[in-house]
């Protein structure tokens, strides 16, 4: 296996996938289409609207039920939602600069800035509840998940674009030149399978969660990002996918707002000093790894407690099942991984539009990299949805355009592209995707391997990971629908900590949320994006950054 830094790589489709047609001899229900969106989450939705808004017929197909899977339904969520007046913007990106090792984009900052603000204006035209205070001023910061994705579900179906629910993809088709021409999947529900043919495709299906149990993110397992790699595409930022969620042991919520009104504690009641400062989480991660922490929201008055009801009422739903009241009382907390659902990679995304490195292919949301707004460190909730919103918007119309200026033959010959749990194997071997998945986690999980890294660590996880593929990569075709779900599921969360521990390896430096313990300083050789891809043998290269001098540095180079 390749462990080195590559100068260059070629994207393509592999001749194992292209030798596969699809042949009339497929048995399950067929659509034609100009735009496929893979995903029903606030990108999936923003893009399949964009695309319809485009003139562009549109089929969009969600592994769950579009309005209610994935992270953002479930819960509230902040916005990256800046007004654009003096100096406001400038401090915003800033911030974000400086803490994700200033590999983030002033242009691409500005532009989702600015695409934001028009889609939140959009929400509010659609009717979108957005709250008002005591002036009359509309609160737009902020949305949640259940009346957001209600709205986004009734738009795309208004929009006259089709939705299959229950629909996971599990394989992307291309045509005799490689592009990208549609995919294949199964209904969860009835068995059957299904074919859309379309001139563009548009991924939208999250990051990776590794099954961790996080809130609204086991149906977020990496699918997008395996189809994509099997067709060529490139990833970038996967070394800065090591995002984990503070939340109470016993539940599955990771909104960690609330936390800044609260006091950390060891399992003997003593008050554990910065745990709660803005480098809180590193102290906690550090006492988790030898004992148990507590916490408490005894710093929140009365009246924050009862805007913490509304703000996000399921926040205190296992609390309230349990009989705690985490005002008062000492409740346990752990770290829960959320990969790249918080954290900063994904495809790797090559022009305005979104556009991956793979003819017909776009990107959008968590399955895209965030590097581009967020360098790498995490943009929590807030610049994710405004990513989501942004590159799902400019996606859409982005592959719309293509779709109308590429439309092909319904004629055209199309080749199937999936390969463990689908392609044909000399092997017998039936793929144990549970097992797959209790591997991975076993490597990815610890914080003494992830939150921390180091290169005999590193070494030693990619060892097991890399016999890992290449068994799983050989074994059997599933033999059903519901065990190729699995396995496809279990094969995208091997290949996504095989491409985050490989970028892991090449970036001897710590910078943004990517942390060595072997090389703890900032390098400024490595001022660099790192792509990543491949899936038998995983290759990285290095990437330049366009970056402009922020308002300070500019100031301070004057009066220098």
């Amino acid at each position: 296996m390749k462990t080195s830094v590559e100068s260059s790589v070629t994207s393509r489709s592999t001749p194992e996938a292209r030798s596969r047609k699809v042949t009339d001899a497929f048995v399950g229900k067929r659509h034609d289409t100009d735009v496929l969106v893979i995903g029903g989450g606030p990108a999936g939705t923003w893009a399949a609207i964009s695309a319809a808004a485009k003139g562009a017929t549109v089929v969009l197909a969600d592994k769950g039920y579009c309005g209610t899977s994935g992270a953002t339904a479930p819960s509230g969520t902040a916005i990256w939602y800046v007004p654009d007046d003096g100096q406001t913007r400038e401090r915003a990106k800033a911030s974000r600069f400086e803490m994700g090792g200033q590999l983030a984009e002033h242009a691409w900052m500005d532009r989702v800035l600015d695409q934001t603000w028009d889609n939140v204006e959009q929400l509010a035209q659609w009717g979108y509840p957005f709250p008002v205070d005591e002036f009359g001023q509309s609160q737009r910061t902020s949305v949640q998940g259940p009346e957001y994705m209600r709205l986004m579900r009734k738009r795309v179906k208004e929009s006259g674009a089709r939705i299959l629910d229950h629909s996971p993809a599990l394989e992307l088709l291309v045509d005799d030149d490689g592009a990208v021409t549609g995919a294949t999947g199964v209904n969860r529900q009835t068995g059957e399978t299904w074919l859309v043919r379309a001139n563009a495709v548009v991924i939208a299906t999250g990051g990776c969660a590794f099954l961790s149990r996080a809130l609204g993110c086991n149906v977020l397992t990496g699918d997008g990002q395996l189809m994509a790699a099997e067709v060529g595409a490139e990833l970038s930022g996967m070394e800065f996918s090591n995002a984990y969620g503070l939340g109470p042991a016993f539940a599955s919520v990771t909104k960690s707002m609330f936390y800044k009104w609260a006091t950390f504690y060891d399992e003997d009641g003593r008050k554990i000093e910065g745990a709660g400062s803005a480098r809180g989480r590193g102290v906690i991660a550090r006492e988790l790894t030898t004992g148990k922490v507590f916490g408490c929201l005894d710093l929140a008055d009365d009246q924050i407690r009862a805007w913490m009801r509304t703000a996000q009422p399921n926040f205190f739903l296992p609390f309230d099942r349990l009989g705690i009241d985490p005002f008062t009382q000492h409740f346990p907390v752990t770290l829960r991984l959320e990969g790249t659902v918080r954290g900063t990679g994904g495809l790797n995304v090559t022009d305005h539009d979104c556009a991956t490195s793979v003819t017909g292919l776009y990107a959008a949301g968590d399955a895209a990299t965030r590097e581009l707004i967020c360098g790498g460190f995490t943009g929590g909730g807030s610049h994710n949805a405004a990513w989501a919103m942004s590159s799902g918007f400019w996606a859409g119309a982005g592959a719309a355009t293509f779709a109308k200026d590429n439309r092909r033959a319904t004629s055209v010959s199309l080749y199937h592209t999936g390969g463990v749990g689908l392609q044909a194997s000399s092997s017998s071997e039936a793929i144990d995707s549970a097992q797959v998945v209790r591997v991975v986690q076993d490597e990815v999980f610890p914080l003494e391997r992830n939150w921390w890294r180091r290169a005999d660590l590193l070494d030693d996880s990619l060892t097991r990971l890399d016999t890992l593929w290449k068994r799983v990569r050989s074994g059997s075709p599933a033999g059903t629908a519901q065990e190729a779900v699995r396995a496809r599921e279990a094969a995208a969360m091997l290949a996504t900590a095989r491409w985050m521990y490989r970028s892991a390896q090449a970036r001897t430096e710590t910078r943004g949320m990517h942390r060595r313990v072997d090389h703890t300083a900032v390098d400024d050789a490595q001022h660099h994006r790192l792509l990543s891809g491949g899936l038998d043998d995983v290759w990285v290269r290095r990437q330049p950054v366009t970056v402009r001098a922020t308002p300070d540095a500019i100031a301070q180079g004057a009066l220098a």
